[in-house]
């Protein structure tokens, strides 16, 4: 055994060492709720189902769309699960109207909370056990149903056991843990906190770091049920409280990975992949833009077209990976002379652009003669030239169309010139 691995079970014991007392202070806080005599209204206690209901249904929606944008099986696992626990949970608020109408509160669990619960729990061990097993990590229709299968047969496994049991556990209120039964939930559920606590899947997102906690507050959850001495009594209203608490927290953790997701989305839309500059749309939304501004304060800017020399020569010679750092090159050397106003781009294969805001004709030729000096007085080999051309507005055109032809004509009689001069050289 290495050292790694022995660090790593040393950490695991000193988790599972945790965990003992952890659970002893929450059975005792419950013990202590038990004893304060409290009785709640039952509407209290089904809005905290519905609440609870309503937030598997948002969770299950939100991590829906995380597998949709991620390809994350785990989360499509988890989206089934909740989903399926929020029909349970509205299920078993009309199963249980007919038990409150009565003047005496019901001594027994509600079937639905039992079954309901531990299947959830069992769904979240199977998604982490299973969930790297699966095959197809490209086929979403087939990990779909795959997936739907492995729920689904859970389900109807966990809802013959309990149907079995036409009722719910008993609860013994002069016991000294009058409802044992939500000792079974809270082992798996604490089953699950332990794993993904050494799991690496908790440290990928604010969903997976999430999760510890939910699984480890929903075994909490049990552990107070099992000192309550009825269905409304402190201990009870605390742990569906708590259910809900962890739903809250899940549900913040996949809107926070939601919006996180979507701005990656926005930004690749808008930056090239290879150089994160500006892409061909981003220059172009920014430069009639800028259009729009210069009409109103009458103040000039302008734009540099660039092209990359000799590219394809570059590829044949030296090979494609050279050819790509070239490009790259170009681009950190942009960067390098830009103002945070400024917007550069990588317009297309070996072509550049960069828009100078608030620059005229003279101050944008002295940009573009920087960029092509700090260019060839690289010392990285293969040295690097670009032709530069540019336009001003409004001296070079009134519209995009205009400016970008100006600055286009310029750049490709700046490549001619270049090359006559090869061709003169050659000619001696």
């Amino acid at each position: 055994m290495d050292l790694t691995e022995q660090r790593a079970l040393k950490r695991g014991w000193q988790l599972y060492l945790a965990a003992a007392p952890l659970c002893g202070l929450v059975i005792l806080f419950a013990h202590f709720l038990q004893h304060l005599g409290l009785s709640f209204n039952p509407i209290l206690w089904a809005s905290a189902e519905i609440i609870a209901a309503l937030l598997g249904f948002t969770i299950a929606a939100n991590v829906l769309v995380r597998f949709h944008g991620t390809a994350d099986r785990f989360s499509l696992f988890l989206g089934m699960a909740f989903g399926l626990d929020g029909l349970i949970q509205l299920g078993g608020i009309l199963e249980m109207r007919g038990e409150f109408s009565g003047a005496a509160i019901p001594l027994r669990v509600p079937l639905y909370w039992m079954a309901g619960r531990t299947l959830l729990g069992l769904l979240l061990l199977a998604a982490i056990g299973l969930e790297k097993w699966l095959p197809w990590p490209r086929e979403a229709k087939r990990t779909i149903f795959a997936v739907l299968s492995v729920v689904a047969a859970t389900a109807a496994l966990t809802g013959i056991i309990f149907l079995s049991l036409t009722h719910g556990p008993a609860i013994h209120p002069a016991s000294l843990m009058p409802r044992p039964w939500d000792l079974f939930p809270a082992g798996i559920f604490l089953a699950g906190a332990i794993v993904l606590h050494r799991s690496p899947y908790r440290l990928r997102s604010a969903f997976g770091g999430s999760l510890v906690w939910v699984a480890g507050m929903n075994a909490a959850c049990h552990l107070i049920a099992t000192q309550s001495a009825h269905l409304l009594d402190a201990p009870a209203i605390a742990a569906q409280m708590l259910n809900s608490l962890s739903y809250m927290v899940l549900l913040g953790a996949t809107l926070v990975d939601n919006v996180r997701l979507f701005g990656q989305v926005r930004d690749r839309a808008v930056s090239d992949s290879l150089t994160g500059l500006a892409n061909y749309r981003r220059f172009i939304e920014a430069l009639q833009s800028e259009l729009e501004r210069s009409g109103r304060t009458n103040r000039p800017f302008s734009i540099l077209l660039m092209d990359l020399d000799k590219l394809k020569e570059i590829n044949d010679r030296l090979g494609h990976q050279t050819g790509t750092r070239a490009i790259c090159r170009v681009a950190e050397v942009l960067r390098q002379h830009c103002r945070a106003v400024d917007t550069a781009a990588r317009y297309g294969g070996d072509e550049f652009a960069l828009l100078l805001p608030e620059t005229n004709d003279i101050a944008a030729r002295r940009v573009a003669s920087r960029i092509k000096r700090h260019l060839e007085t690289s010392t990285e080999e293969p040295k690097l030239s670009v032709s530069i051309g540019v336009a001003t507005h409004p001296p070079s055109g009134s519209s995009a169309q205009h400016l970008l032809e100006c600055a286009d004509r310029e750049l490709y009689a700046q490549k001619a010139g270049r090359g006559r001069k090869v061709q003169l050289r050659g000619d001696r």
